[in-house]
């Protein structure tokens, strides 16, 4: 697009001396004056020289692109009022179209703020753990000698007795190099400490990478790392990594080398030896579908040695509600863990799973993830394996979500959803009205055309579009849906009525009638003298009387018409 899109505009308002100044008072019959002319003027099939042609095609989409944003009113407003800058800004395609310039600077200035931010999210990247562990075992193992010397004994004394906070940000330093800040703070029984992490990354080529890590704690000391990673094939990778820690009792080697490959679309094998202070080599599948998550893994080392198996599924449903179970065990003992998780929120997730193992006890851990920030609360509730604690640790969580989940979010999520609905019905409005007097009137013009070609074999005998409700209050019902007989069958071609995958408020005759709300079509229709009746979602894609490819449900009616034309009426 041009700089200054009125320039190119009246480039031909004078062919004999210089354009005038841009003027944004220009009507539309102006704009499309010059728009044409150009058109003639830089037209490519006039020029046959090919550099000539190139040129002119250049300044022709220059024209045509300019056009189409001072055609358009909201368009126009934004390029009067912020330039060409505040074309580039993404979101305008969601604002409504119908705002002052002053609502439009407003929008500029929120959409801004929102791009800057984006962007500041995706160069820094932040990233946060922090975890709270919380120690209830009284509430299950209670020696009631100790609970009878003490005051207040009779009630159970709950305490966090350790703490972990993990942060880190990255930094774009070139288009192949990274820089990555990381930091952590730990306490456990009243004994903390702290470490902090510099990494640089640099991306060498299409297949591989490598890293450079310095960091430094309290307790340990310095720490210098290498890390490289490969692509050794397009199924193939490999993984290296060495360091050296430092701390006072003297330097700590440790290496690592790990090589996965693809065993196919969906399942992926792994190879890891590690050397030092636990060394161990260990080996694992991982098959990851739609549905379902499963991982295998056996890990032969000094001092810890396992077997471990786990299984994830995966529903199908808009929370993205996942259940999952694993067990484990090795030369320490035995853990079995299984746990939930469902997306609360557009960002959130909270997860719940109870550990059960020998010797451990009973853990259950409370997992929140919003965004790029995870909190974790791993409630320790006894050292023994007891039946009560596994009872509450599993039925406990599910009873307190399902009545947050019905008294708190369910309601939040309803009100916000009808407030959002009527805000959207009071802005559109207006523009409902004139939708649908422009509706009405095209289907007063094609009134005689469909009866002209109702005598073909695909006859539409009734057709609504909107909102079904699934009880009898006929008002509401009359009020959410409206009648699409006409404009259906002047769709009608050669006795095939086709709609694609899109909403169709936007098709000849039809309108919006429930902002906002789900909407379906539901017509019934006679093809060779049997009568069918077909309900299709709002963006679902139709064709009748063939449903080949479709998911339409599509069924013959003898003698449902009558009850359908009452529901409907």
């Amino acid at each position: 697009m041009s700089a200054e899109i009125y320039i190119v505009i009246f480039l031909s308002l004078s062919p004999l001396h210089p354009p005038p100044p841009p003027s944004p008072q220009a009507t539309q019959d102006e704009l499309k004056a010059s728009y044409r002319r150009l058109c003639m003027l830089y037209h490519p099939d006039k020029h046959r020289d090919p550099e000539l042609k190139s040129q002119a095609e250049q300044l022709f989409n220059q024209v045509h692109q300019a056009y189409e944003v001072l055609s358009d009113p909201q368009s126009r407003a934004i390029y009067d009022i912020f330039g060409k800058k505040g074309l580039e800004v993404e979101g305008w395609e969601i604002v409504e179209r119908k705002r002052t310039p002053v609502e439009i600077r407003e929008e500029y200035e929120r959409l801004q703020r929102e791009r800057e931010e984006r962007r500041l999210q995706q160069r820094t990247n932040p990233k946060g753990t922090i975890s709270v562990g919380v120690d209830a075992t009284d509430l299950f193992d209670r020696y009631d000698e100790d609970f009878e010397e003490m005051p207040g004994g009779g009630f159970p004394h709950i305490e966090i007795n350790r703490m972990h906070i993990s942060q880190s940000i990255e930094a774009p330093l070139t288009n192949s190099d990274t820089a990555m800040l990381s930091g952590s703070l730990s306490t456990h029984n009243g004994n903390g400490g702290g470490n902090i992490n510099m990494t640089v990354r640099r991306v060498t080529s299409a297949k591989g990478w490598g890293e450079l890590e310095f960091g430094a704690g309290d307790i340990l000391g310095p720490l210098f790392g290498m890390k490289v990673f490969r692509n050794l094939t397009p199924r193939c990778f490999l993984t290296a990594q060495c360091g050296m820690q430092f701390s006072p009792r003297g330097v700590r080697p440790s290496c690592s080398l790990m090589t996965a490959r693809h065993l196919d679309q969906n399942t992926m094998g792994y190879l890891q030896w590690r050397w030092g202070p636990h060394s161990s080599m260990t080996t694992s599948v991982v098959r990851d579908t739609k549905t379902s998550h499963f991982t295998l893994a056996l890990q032969l080392g000094v001092p810890h040695s396992y077997l471990m198996m786990s299984y994830q599924y995966k529903f199908q449903d808009e929370d993205q509600t996942k259940v999952k179970g694993s067990i484990k065990t090795g030369w320490f003992g035995t853990v079995v863990e299984y746990g939930a998780e469902r997306k609360i929120s557009r960002h959130s997730v909270l997860a719940a799973t109870v550990s059960v193992g020998v010797p451990q006890g009973v853990t259950l851990k409370i997992r929140l993830a919003r965004a790029n920030q995870t909190y974790l609360f791993p409630v320790h509730l006894t050292d023994q394996l007891l039946p009560s604690a596994v009872f509450y640790a599993t039925v406990g969580p599910l009873l307190v979500y399902m009545a947050i989940h019905r008294l708190v979010i369910i309601p939040y999520t309803c009100s916000q959803k009808q407030q959002n609905l009527e805000l959207q019905r009071k802005s559109s409005e207006v523009d409902m009205v004139k939708k649908k007097q422009e509706a009405e009137s095209a289907v007063r013009n094609i009134h005689t055309y469909y009866t002209q070609i109702k005598s073909n074999c695909l006859i539409i005998l009734n057709a609504w579009y909107g909102k079904f409700v699934t009880d009898n209050s006929v008002r509401q019902e009359r009020a959410q849906v409206i009648d699409v007989t006409v404009p259906l069958q002047c769709l009608v071609k050669d006795s095939k009525l086709i709609l694609t995958e899109a909403s169709k408020a936007g098709l000849p005759g039809f309108y919006d009638p429930c902002v906002g709300e789900d909407k379906s079509l539901k017509l019934l229709y006679q093809f060779r003298g049997v009568m069918h009746q077909v309900l299709s979602a709002d963006t679902e894609a139709l064709r009748i009387p063939k449903q080949c490819k479709y998911t339409t449900t599509t069924q013959p009616l003898y003698n449902h018409y009558s009850t359908l034309t009452t529901t409907i009426s």
